[in-house]
């Protein structure tokens, strides 16, 4: 890759609080802008850390990270501020209905009036929910809690969007319409950074992957080219069990 990363991370570090061992261990990557960049990893491999440490969820033990050219740690107020997060758990109020809510998180980006009640209207519309804006949360099934947990970290058009395990657990039909449209949105600028288990997906979503185990990275690159370099393996999902073993994790 070429140019200025838009995330730079290394020699990032936690250990968390009473633990023996670090969640993360000395992990550096660097990712460009307009990339959809894929951290793939069995249960347990340090994924959802990393991302809440981009996210300045909690800070790292030791390392450093700059996201759009700002320190995390110096200038975390100006980067959540072109940051869209879209965690793994259903970060919605069921007793709201879906347009309730995301006028409460259009708010939280500091979006009003008429700007906020068009984008919601808009992507509303781009994620089917006409019918089901007005009613609650509670009553949405698991396909549609996704893409309206979606929409609410879009609201503002972030330049980069953290999503971990957006499609888990979805319909197929939910699964086609959330990742249509991000490629939509990669393909005007956003810079995707993206965690799942499903390794077809991330083949054919990602610029590139980085597959995680025991908190390091154990591999990393295209992944078309990752599958064309290991001919002996038909697809990324069998280079993945080959890195990581067929042990079961918890």
């Amino acid at each position: 890759m070429t140019g200025h990363p838009m995330i730079e991370i290394r020699d990032l570090v936690k250990i968390y609080k009473g633990s023996d061992e670090a969640a993360i261990k000395s992990i550096s990557i660097d990712i460009y802008p307009n990339e959809i960049f894929g951290l793939l990893g069995p249960n347990g491999a340090g994924k959802t850390t990393t991302i809440s440490i981009l996210c300045g969820l909690f800070p790292p033990t030791s390392g450093s990270v700059q996201i759009g050219g700002m320190d995390i740690h110096n200038n975390l107020n100006e980067i959540k501020q072109i940051v869209g997060v879209v965690p793994q758990e259903i970060a919605l109020y069921p007793t709201l209905t879906a347009r309730e809510n995301l006028v409460f998180y259009g708010n939280m980006y500091g979006l009003k009036g008429k700007m906020l009640k068009d984008r919601i209207e808009e992507y509303i519309a781009v994620f089917h929910l006409e019918k089901f804006a007005n009613k609650l949360i509670s009553r949405y099934s698991g396909g549609m809690k996704r893409r309206v947990n979606l929409l609410a970290g879009l609201l503002h058009k972030p330049r980069i969007l953290f999503l971990d395990e957006p499609t888990v657990g979805v319909d197929v039909q939910s699964r086609v319409v959330i990742l249509e449209y991000l490629k939509e949105i990669n393909k005007s600028g956003t810079t995707i950074i993206y965690t799942s288990h499903y390794m077809e997906e991330a083949e054919n979503l990602c610029t590139r992957v980085a597959i995680m185990d025991q908190g390091t990275i154990i591999s990393q690159g295209d992944p078309k080219k990752l599958v064309a370099e290991r001919p002996e393996f038909k697809n990324l999902e069998n280079i993945f069990i080959h890195l990581t073993g067929k042990d079961l994790r918890d």
